[in-house]
């Protein structure tokens, strides 16, 4: 991210400049928005006048009085034209990435770990669209603009052991006394009054720079490229082949899906390592080129037909194979369907879909009606027609996907909103019951009975930034599960525990890492807090060069509530209930994570999840051994809780054992219903 100065052209700060506060004294030089970089769509606002008036007045306050001249006319230039105050003229004048943690000027290590975690999340190598700060998922804010970041970098700088930084959706609140057991920062995203969590309303409070979408580990600080999906996608893939196909051999089956942005570019790695025919459709070229020069797609078509022969001749070579498609997702499975039709050939046995219609009218879906180009300019002409036409395109996507699937293909939804979003279009995607989908959620049917027990995406970043150190983790990890399976294991869990040493095994061959030296790997409570005590031990004996952040996904055990993804398998009615969340967030704050945050909106969009995350430094010391006995196993045993009191066995299961085990835990259990006429016949009169 290059910026031009007053003093000299094209210069690169270095990060003791990127932590000494917004510059004002000169102003950085204006100058045009880059094009040559990925931008997030023009955000449709619907501000009134006064509005805008108060948007601006609300960028001004980060800057003294004597600038508000300057500043006024290019934010309110940028508000009209792009939908949002990004303040493009303070877009940092350094390469930006995570740098080891030494390098970062700061008064502890702590603090020094957030910096190299937001800095990856803006990396041009990792982020969707950087200049815009925005991570994953279209909208997926790290921050909400630049001067926002000027001054969490100058706080994070300055923060003691003695201080928690406090963050109101991108809005740097400030330093506050606390003490060295408190976290260093607390996040809050998108925490809207329930009643005022509508997409509109959203829209509206964004421009105006008042919340902002946080995805998930995108406002938390916590992505680690599209390798953070890619165990998961990994293991979905596999055991639909388990689950649907009978088959744990992946071979020459073909598995069909869109996206290859955010996230969703893991699709293409997932297919490789399970070892089938992952056919993935992408209408922006620069995302699939962008995944295509980074390894994660083999091969790429822009021919519709030409993708038809290669998916068929893949398939009688029984070949491993991703293949990028640059076309909208629609034609492939009308193809598909078509191709059925006149020869009977089922091309794909497995299809999913993951465009992001969480924010399906700004830029999350593309309708098939419409090219790349001409969808970004209805989009903000004409937002009304905009969202008629992908609400037509979804109709069809569906009737395509139907017909396929009455001839044998599974398809389920992989918690994106699509089946949602695909009802409110009138599809024919729903059941009898009108609440109720013809295709499972991928947590329903494929993923709900790992989570209920207590596997999750687990993932950690070595912060020197060393390959080595990644090396080394990885070798220690596959260390702490070949001990935890010679102890011996439940045969419910044998199956996920040999799966994670050979993706450990296999990891670094794949070539995982885009960004930070991070890794992601669904574990259980026991595996976690091991693994973390054995990194820990590592950085205090000096094999490991620098700490190390353990993490998750938000999407996991404990960490989101979300009536059709993570909780869509809860079925006492509290799926639509968010203590969970709410509660895993406050219990890892007090049990010593170093930072904590809650979102609103992840994954299925605003006002449909809440969610939460934390990262936790491992430094070598005692301190950090103790923080991570206390909160890694509560950060999983509140879900397994959760979802054993609401009746999943499996989840009980672990419960009992964990509290024969332990003596402090101590968990109300659910007395099951034995005999259905009971309740059946009390309300007979």
């Amino acid at each position: 991210l290059l910026q031009d100065s007053t003093h000299s052209s094209l210069f690169m700060a270095n990060l003791t400049q990127l932590c000494s506060g917004l510059p004002l004294d000169p102003l950085p030089s204006l100058k045009c928005r880059d094009e040559s970089v990925p931008h997030a769509p023009i955000r449709n606002h619907n501000l009134t006048h006064d509005e805008k008036k108060l948007a601006l007045k609300n960028a001004l306050r980060y800057f003294p009085s004597r600038l508000h001249k300057t500043l006024a006319g290019e934010f309110a230039t940028e508000l009209e034209q792009y939908g949002h105050i990004y303040m493009y003229r303070f877009l940092p004048p350094i390469c930006m990435k995570a740098y080891p943690i030494d390098d970062y000027p700061v008064k502890c290590k702590q603090a020094a770990a957030i910096m190299h975690m937001i800095m990856n999340n803006l990396d041009p190598r990792v982020a969707q669209f950087p200049h815009e700060l925005v991570t994953y998922g279209g909208n997926g804010q790290v921050l909400s603009n630049w001067a926002q970041f000027w001054i969490l970098m100058n706080y994070l700088s300055q923060l003691t052991e003695e201080q928690t930084l406090v963050m109101y959706s991108g809005h740097p609140m400030g330093l506050f006394p606390s003490h060295p057991m408190a976290p260093r920062c607390v996040i809050t995203n998108g925490m809207v009054i329930p009643n005022y969590s509508s997409r509109e309303k959203y829209d509206k409070m964004f421009a105006l720079g008042v919340t902002m979408y946080g995805q998930m580990t995108a406002g938390s600080y916590c992505y680690i490229g599209p390798q953070g999906i890619v165990h998961g996608t990994t293991l979905t893939i596999m055991n639909a082949g388990r689950k649907y196909l009978k088959a744990n051999n992946l071979t020459g089956k073909v598995f069909v899906t869109s996206g290859l942005g955010g996230m969703s570019g893991a699709q293409a790695k997932a297919a490789i390592i399970s070892g089938c025919i992952g056919v993935i459709a992408e209408v922006n070229k620069a995302a699939l080129l962008k995944r295509y020069e980074q390894g994660w797609v083999m091969e790429w078509t822009d021919n519709l037909e030409d993708c038809i022969s290669q998916i068929r001749y893949a398939r009688h070579e029984m070949k491993t194979l991703s293949l990028g498609y640059l076309g909208n997702i629609v034609n492939l499975w009308e193809r598909l369907a078509e191709e059925y039709e006149k020869s009977g050939e089922l091309l794909v046995e497995l299809g999913s879909d993951q465009t992001s219609l969480h924010n399906p009218f700004g830029g999350g879906y593309y309708p098939v009606q419409l090219t790349f180009e001409e969808a970004q300019e209805v989009m903000e002409t004409d937002p009304v027609r905009f969202k008629c036409l992908v609400q037509e395109s979804l109709k069809r996507q569906v009737n395509a996907i139907n017909k396929l699937s009455s001839h044998g293909m599974h398809f389920w939804d992989y918690g994106n909103a699509f089946l949602l979003e695909a009802r409110r279009a009138g599809a024919a995607v729903t059941k009898s019951d009108p609440d109720s989908f013809i295709y499972p959620s991928y947590v329903q049917h494929i993923m709900g009975d790992i989570f209920s027990l207590g596997f999750g995406p687990f993932r950690w970043v070595c912060t020197s930034a060393d390959p080595c150190d990644l090396d080394t983790t990885d070798n220690i990890t596959l260390q702490v599960l070949e001990g935890i399976l010679a102890k011996g294991v439940p045969d419910s869990v044998r199956q996920q525990y040999e799966d994670n040493c050979k993706w450990i095994r296999e990891a670094s061959k794949h070539e995982l890492v885009v960004g930070s030296q991070a890794r992601i790997l669904y574990c259980n409570d026991e595996g976690r807090v091991k693994i973390a005590l054995a990194f820990n031990q590592a950085v205090a004996d000096g094999r490991l060069r620098g700490p190390v952040v353990v993490s998750r996904d938000h999407h996991d055990v404990s960490g989101a509530d979300s009536p059709y993804r993570e909780t869509s398998n809860i079925e006492d009615g509290s799926q639509f209930c968010a203590d969970m969340a709410i509660q895993n967030v406050i219990g890892g704050a007090c049990r010593g994570a170093t930072w904590v945050a809650i979102h609103n909106g992840g994954g299925v969009g605003w006002g449909e999840v809440i969610n939460g995350g934390f990262g936790l430094v491992l430094d070598g010391s005692k301190d950090a051994e103790e923080k991570a006995q206390r909160m890694l196993s509560w950060d999983v045993m509140n879900g397994i809780s959760r979802r054993a009191w609401s009746g999943h066995p499996l989840a009980r299961g672990v419960l009992c054992n964990a509290m024969a085990t332990d003596p402090l835990l101590q968990v109300t259990l659910s007395h099951d219903v034995e005999d259905i006429s009971i309740v059946n016949e009390a309300f007979i009169h």
